[in-house]
Formats: structure tokens, C-alpha cells, sequence
């Protein structure tokens, strides 16, 4: 299924925000032009970061330019998986019907597992969902296969301990930008290298880079100061896989697009249409179907990259969107 997202889905809904499909698209766009305007005022953010940037990135919210609110409804977790350590953010509400293991965004360069809390655990409440966010290594300092590791020993972990942790084994996975990357990759290593499918009833992947060789749309988007574009892409990429060759990075175990998806779950995909990553969820929304597989697209109508960032009407929306799709699968 396919949804063109602006106002509202199909039908009229007693909780949607009362305006046309028309003001929500004209709002979006009003958002990104001032974005865009701020963002030419400000230094090249697009060149690759050096340390105090870096250090600016990794203490700020993503998207702004204050600290993140963390919870004390949350805490941190150390777990040992195999002999190796990873540390996990936890908010588990009053009522538990599933688990969710979240990856955070931020290029694989910045962003935390505690920099969501206020996002998470409204999602905890409204889901019904106990929620883990994986503190994965960052590049630069830790480039590839650092956060795939830990990802994937965070999602094994949870396969083993959910049901005596949290009284359930209905798991779910997702996350943004690099954290939908690193959702299906730690899908795909549970598969190939130890037999574990079924495992997660779904995935949710919020604006994804599945081809780190560069779709289309990530190699045409150009230098449009948005959120990331095709400079902040390459930068992203080099810190990640430094050296690495454009065909190198289309290998499966890097580029999901590229990868047999058999046995993989139900699958909820987000992208919004002044994204660079576009591509990226299209393409792989079809092979998801192509492969037999349940997918929803959610195609957002002028959203920028990290939109759900922001406090916007598709937002709101989007926000619902996920925790319906995530109580309900």
C-alpha cells in the first residue's frame, strides 16, 4: 500500500488536525524555505566535520541547537552480548504489549540513544511498547562495522531476554536516517549469520539510506542547505566507510536495497518528497513487495529530510501514523 501523505489519509478522521491537505503542504514549505534561509546564514555545515563540530552535533538535539530533554522516566542499560558490551536507553510504560528496539539517526557521526527520550516514551504510552534505544559507536572514530556490531548484538540480545525482561516476545524494530540503515542491516545479519528469522513482527524505516553508493535522487538533490542533501550525504558516507569505492558500498551487507529480503517482516516505510533519500524508500518498498512481503509506503507531500524533527503538521501526523502501525502489526 502506497499513501500520499499531506492533510490526512483517505477518509474522515475524529483525531486529524482540521485543515486541508492544501495548508498542510503550504505550511511544509513555508517551514523549509525558512530553513533553507537560516541555513545560508550560517557557516558550511556540509564540509566534514571537525572535532568541535562534531562535539556542537553530538551535544545538541538533532536538528537544533539545544540540548536534548532527557526523562527520568528513562534509563540507561548495559548489556553484554557474546562477550561484548552495549549500552541500551530504556523507557518501558505502565502497560507492556510488545518491545521495540529503536537506532537513532544522525549520519552514523552524531545523535545518542537518549537524545529522543520526550519522542520515545510518548511512544511508549501510546504503543504499549517498552522501548530500547541502541547508544551505538560513531564514526568517525569508529567507522564501519562499529554500529552494525552493536546493533546487531543490542537486536540478538533482545531476541534471547525479551520475554524475561519484559514479559513478551513481540519485537519490533525501526529507526531514522542512519537508524532505518541500521534497523534492516541488524534484520539481515540476524538472518544470515545466525538463523534467526520471525523473530521481529515488523520494521519501521523513517527516510532510510539503503544504497550507500548513491541512489538518483541522493546524487541529484544537490547542495539545497535542507537538512542533508548530496554534500552532507558524501561526507556522511566517507566518514562511515572511509576509502571505500561506490561499488564497494553497493555490497548487500552495506546497501540493503541490494540485499535478498526473504524472511524479512512486515514493513512500514517513511520518506518525504524534498528528501534526498526519496529513492531510497521507493526502490526498496518495491523490492519488499516484489519479495512477498506486507510494506507500507508513506510518501510525505514536500517534507524535507528529518522531518519529524520538527513541529509540523505532518509531524503530528506521522507520529500517530507510526504508533498506530506499531500497536496494531
Amino acid at each position: 500500500m502506497t499513501h500520499i501523505a499531506t492533510a490526512r489519509p483517505a477518509g474522515p478522521r475524529p483525531d486529524d488536525v482540521a485543515t486541508t491537505g492544501l495548508d498542510c503542504l503550504a505550511e511544509t514549505a513555508a517551514f523549509n524555505a525558512a530553513f533553507e534561509a537560516k541555513a545560508k546564514s550560517r557557516p558550511d555545515r556540509v564540509r566534514r566535520p571537525d572535532a568541535v563540530m562534531l562535539a556542537a552535533l553530538r551535544r545538541n538535539r538533532l536538528g537544533g541547537d539545544t540540548p536534548p530533554v532527557r526523562l527520568a522516566e528513562a534509563h540507561d542499560r548495559d548489556i553484554e552480548v557474546d562477550g561484548a558490551r552495549v549500552k541500551l536507553r530504556v523507557l518501558v510504560p505502565r502497560v507492556v504489549e510488545g518491545v521495540y528496539l529503536h537506532m537513532h539517526g544522525g549520519g552514523w557521526m552524531f545523535g545518542s540513544a537518549d537524545g529522543q527520550d520526550e519522542r520515545l516514551w510518548d511512544l511508549a504510552r501510546t504503543a504499549r511498547l517498552a522501548v530500547l534505544s541502541v547508544d551505538y559507536r560513531l564514526a568517525p572514530e569508529h567507522p564501519y562495522p562499529a554500529a552494525p556490531d552493536d546493533c546487531e548484538r543490542a537486536a540478538l540480545w533482545l531476541v534471547r531476554n525479551a520475554a524475561a525482561e519484559f514479559g513478551t516476545d513481540r519485537l519490533l524494530i525501526g529507526g531514522e536516517s542512519a537508524g532505518a540503515h541500521l534497523s534492516l542491516t541488524s534484520l539481515l545479519r540476524l538472518r544470515d549469520r545466525h538463523a534467526i528469522t520471525n523473530a521481529f513482527r515488523a520494521v519501521h524505516l523513517t527516510f532510510g539510506p539503503f544504497d550507500l553508493s548513491m541512489t538518483p535522487s541522493q546524487r541529484l538533490f544537490g547542495a539545497r542547505p535542507l537538512l542533508t542533501n548530496t554534500d552532507s550525504l558524501r561526507t556522511a558516507y566517507e566518514a562511515f566507510l572511509p576509502d571505500w569505492s561506490p561499488e564497494q558500498r553497493r555490497d548487500p551487507e552495506l546497501s540493503p536495497l541490494y540485499a535478498d529480503l526473504s524472511g524479512m517482516p512486515a514493513a512500514r516505510i517513511v520518506v518525504g518528497t524534498a528528501d534526498p533519500l526519496l529513492d531510497d524508500s521507493l526502490f526498496l518498498a518495491a523490492r519488499w513487495r516484489a519479495a512477498g512481503i506486507p510494506v507500507e509506503l508513506e510518501v510525505v507531500a514536500g517534507a524535507m529530510h528529518g522531518f519529524t524533527l520538527f513541529p509540523l503538521t505532518v509531524t503530528e501526523q506521522e507520529v500517530r501514523r507510526q504508533a498506530e502501525f506499531l500497536s496494531q502489526v
